[in-house]
């Protein structure tokens, strides 16, 4: 077993027992992200700083540290000193913050290292990495086939061991579905959870920081890393945050496991119906107790989830205008030209696209039709979440309804893959956690999810279901042929 096969709780242990060094772990990673990122395009750009902080970790008492010298990969819309942030937009090329978000902050606080930013779709508007300006990320499992988006570069270099865990950003499904299609562990955290300053935004209300793990336990300590009040976050909740490792007990035995039919009955590909089918089995066998729910207004989710998070994005960028900061079209006469053609140029045209709808749904007489009504929706999805989890304790879904589709197969029809975000949107519009864990494969070996939600702040409740479906598994074990 090579060192960047192993986890992260393998990693401290050799670190701290002296028997592996920092940079010895962060060379490896280096090496094999100099062998594999020309493939998968899952990193934008490389912390040349890295061996320096690794040196400065070896020299440390580590016994004070919580995460040493362990390389984590950030998504490229999270701002960090020393690196550039592009947001995977040429409107952001080359643009180097001046400061520091609070998830990096408390990365590096902890002794782990950033060890570079990953792809994403731009401004995390996608759900396939390919409308990233530097071009797409590749899925480790097949590089024809999308790793999901928008945090598909996280998931990709997580699965492709290029790091020993990474952040992403969930507006919609970022983490989840990427981590469904890449099989790693990704957990989109309750809103205000872990603090967005530093996040650069797409849709404020919707946008929470998580993340991407190769199992469990490395999510729940990432998770414990990150997570807690941020006095610069307004939106930040000041709650005690518990020790997320030490609740994965396995069990679960009575839980109320809550079913969802109007989740299943269409839209799911066989292996996926049959996939979670098996899972739910092994929670069975668990001693859990599967309950039929109802969430009545979840088939309005998608239509009202896009009325928000475009209306939100089209205020959010209007503040990319080429002359703070970013990329400025210099050939222009005047300040209203260089506005215009510094977007036009700047933008891609998903970005466009979704600035455009949003614009128009706040406009004078479509807001009420549009936008208001898609929060009173909103509105009425928290309402069924909470009589749900009367019920029961946790509910079990699909992450996705397919496994990963090819690059360019659904780039052309936005609006079906704007559909299949079904699964995943109602997490965000009611700021619930939601995680996804690896629960098969496809007859082409391609991975598939199993997402698993919780009531607000029971992070613990769902780490610990699928810390006990995992172990009762080996999906979780199973690696892409990246070697």
């Amino acid at each position: 077993m090579s060192i960047t096969d192993l986890t992260i709780f393998q990693t401290i242990q050799l670190i701290k027992k002296g028997e592996m060094s920092a940079r010895e772990v962060t060379l490896a990673y280096l090496d094999r992200i100099e062998k594999l990122n020309p493939l998968t395009n899952a990193y934008l750009s490389i912390n040349d700083r890295a061996l320096e902080k690794a040196d400065q970790i070896d020299s440390k008492k580590l016994s004070s540290l919580s995460c040493p010298g362990i390389p984590i990969a950030l998504k490229d819309n999270m701002v960090t000193l020393g690196m550039p942030t592009t947001c995977g937009s040429k409107i952001l090329q080359n643009f180097h913050p001046p400061y520091q978000a609070t998830v990096a902050e408390r990365l590096q606080s902890s002794g782990a290292i950033v060890l570079g930013k990953t792809n994403m779709d731009e401004f995390a508007m996608g759900s396939s990495n390919e409308t990233s300006f530097y071009s797409p990320c590749c899925n480790p499992w097949d590089p024809d086939r999308v790793p999901g988006g928008s945090s598909g570069g996280s998931a990709a270099a997580v699965a492709a061991d290029l790091c020993g865990g990474a952040l992403g950003s969930d507006t919609g499904g970022s983490i989840r579905q990427p981590a469904s299609f890449c099989s790693v562990v990704g957990l989109k955290p309750t809103y205000g959870l872990v603090s967005r300053y530093g996040l650069v935004a797409y849709a404020s209300s919707l946008d929470q920081i998580g993340p991407i793990a190769k199992d469990v336990t490395d999510c729940a300590f990432l998770l414990s890393l990150v997570a807690g009040h941020d006095k610069r976050d307004s939106t930040s909740l000041p709650v005690d945050i518990p020790d997320y490792v030490s609740a994965l007990t396995r069990e679960i035995k009575g839980l109320k496991v809550g079913i969802c039919r109007e989740y299943l009955e269409e839209g799911l590909e066989p292996a996926v119906q049959s996939a979670l089918q098996k899972a739910l089995s092994v929670l069975t066998d668990l001693g859990c107790q599967l309950v039929e729910i109802t969430l009545p207004h979840a088939k309005y989710a998608v239509p009202a989830y896009y009325l928000v998070a475009m209306a939100e994005a089209s205020s959010n960028l209007s503040r990319y205008d080429g002359v703070k900061y970013g990329f400025r079209e210099s050939n222009t006469t005047d300040l209203n030209s260089m506005y215009r053609s510094t977007r036009k140029s700047g933008f891609g045209q998903e970005v466009k696209q979704r600035i455009m709808l949003g614009t128009f749904a706040l406009s004078a007489g479509y807001y009420d039709a549009f936008y208001l009504k898609a929060q009173k929706v909103r509105t009425l999805i928290v309402q069924d979440h909470k009589e749900a989890f009367l019920n029961c304790q946790v509910l079990i879904t699909p992450t996705y309804p397919t496994t990963a589709f090819k690059l360019g197969e659904m780039i052309h029809d936005p609006l079906k893959m704007y559909l299949a975000d079904l699964f995943t949107i109602s997490c965000n519009l009611a700021g619930l956690p939601g995680l996804s864990i690896p629960c098969g494969f496809d007859h082409k070996n391609l991975p598939i999810g199993m997402q698993i939600i919780g009531p607000h702040l029971q992070e613990k409740m769902i780490l610990n279901v699928a810390y006990a479906f995992e172990q009762a598994t080996s999906w979780h074990r199973k690696k892409p042929e990246t070697r």
